[in-house]
């Protein structure tokens, strides 16, 4: 993958990836989440990607919106606890189009107060939602625990509560703080001559001076862990299992992430699958994840049964967990999990959209992007010993934190 970059006199960067389908897709990443949230600013990270296309100084919420659509235009955005995007994926001959919504929005918002109170019973309603599926919420709430008392331990979506005392003044004084343009990435994959998309990425953003100083993180390190159960009304227990785990950077975050896969990854024969659903029949859900964020990660492993097999589904967990630190793998099964992941990595690049958002992700994190070839050269170097180094490491009995929800 030759990616061609150049970067704006204020900082801002653009990456570029050529293809010839008629379709492109544009993202503007902005390195701020809901970890860079003041006490009481809950939820407002969040809030302001909902808020954004609300209106500019030049047009109303429809003509933003319409912007884009009319021509058949995807336009969207989302917020993570590092940071914020907004995307649309159009027409290669729209790529003008595109830019100036993406520059009016960012530096023209003017965030209307009664679009602000209208947009807040949309994400209250949102988070209901999401209260309502117990499988969902309980990765956002373990989250919560492993990271309390850390600004990585707060729900991106915020509260109720906390939504209610957000005002324009908060939302305008959060971008103007954390949306630094030296911290701010233009991402595009599709069929357009590159000095061309320099020229409109110049024409549209260039002429906005350097914005902000950098806020330095406070990096996670207290952890302790935890065992907690919940009392909620669902006809199932849901269980999850989970610790720190490498950053984004590290070196093992690919060996890792090699692990999780087998373990619990989208596919029928991972080894939680295997034990729990097919071997036993005690879940029709069971899934692990690995989210590696700047500067830590988390792994996260879930399973939903009926309350009589949770005893009896938890232990088969332990002993799977139990078998990685302890059962080094075979050359052939070594092998096998090796390609399952290089054939998972080479669909996923078919999705011009998914390298979008990967490519803008990784710049805005470290300032370059690992192609396919790399990732996969790396998978192969990782040794069957390696593994069971990081299988202790990651998933030490003691160092293991649970919550239940039942």
């Amino acid at each position: 993958m030759e990616l061609q970059t150049f970067t704006l006199p204020n900082g801002i960067r653009l990456v570029h990836y050529p293809i010839q389908n008629l379709v492109a897709h544009c993202g503007l990443f902005i390195h701020a989440g809901s970890r860079d949230e003041k006490e009481n600013e809950h939820g407002i990270a969040h809030f302001i990607e909902h808020t954004i296309f609300k209106g500019t100084e030049k047009r109303n919420v429809f003509q933003v919106l319409n912007r884009l659509e009319n021509i058949g235009a995807d336009l969207n955005a989302y917020t993570s606890k590092e940071e914020t995007c907004v995307h649309a994926s159009f027409l290669c001959e729209f790529y003008d189009r595109t830019l100036e919504l993406f520059q009016d929005i960012f530096f023209h918002s003017i965030f209307p107060e009664k679009e602000l109170e209208r947009e807040k019973r949309v994400v209250m309603d949102e988070i209901r939602s999401y209260q309502d599926s117990p499988d969902e919420q309980i990765f956002d709430d373990f989250e919560d625990l492993v990271f309390a008392g850390h600004p990585l331990g707060k729900n991106i979506m915020g509260t109720a509560k906390s939504l209610k005392k957000i005002k324009q003044k908060d939302v305008i004084g959060f971008i103007h703080n954390n949306y630094r343009l030296n911290e701010v990435v233009v991402a595009s994959v599709g069929k357009i001559d590159f000095k061309k998309l320099v020229r409109l990425t110049s024409k549209y953003f260039s002429d906005h001076p350097v914005r902000g100083q950098s806020n330095p993180r406070i990096a996670f390190q207290d952890y302790h862990p935890f065992q907690k159960t919940v009392r909620k009304k669902t006809s199932q227990v849901h269980c999850m299992l989970g610790t720190p785990a490498y950053p984004f950077g590290h070196d093992r975050r690919i060996p890792l992430a090699l692990l999780n896969n087998m373990l619990g990854g989208p596919v029928m024969n991972s080894r939680l699958s295997l034990a729990l659903r097919e071997r036993n029949g005690l879940t029709y859900q069971n899934e692990s994840h690995y989210t590696a964020y700047s500067d830590t990660g988390i792994v996260q492993l879930y399973f939903g049964t009926d309350p009589v097999h949770h005893e009896k589904a938890l232990g088969i967990v332990h002993k799977e967990l139990r078998r990685l630190r302890e059962e080094k793998l075979s050359r052939v099964q070594l092998h096998t999990i090796k390609e399952q992941i290089i054939g998972q990595l080479a669909i996923a690049q078919e999705s011009n959209l998914a390298a979008m958002l990967a490519i803008g992700k990784s710049y805005l994190l470290q300032n370059r992007f690992e192609p396919v070839e790399t990732l996969i050269a790396r998978i192969q170097a990782t040794t069957a010993d390696e593994l069971i180094e990081i299988a202790n490491e990651i998933f030490e009995e003691k160092q293991l934190s649970m919550l239940t929800f039942r």
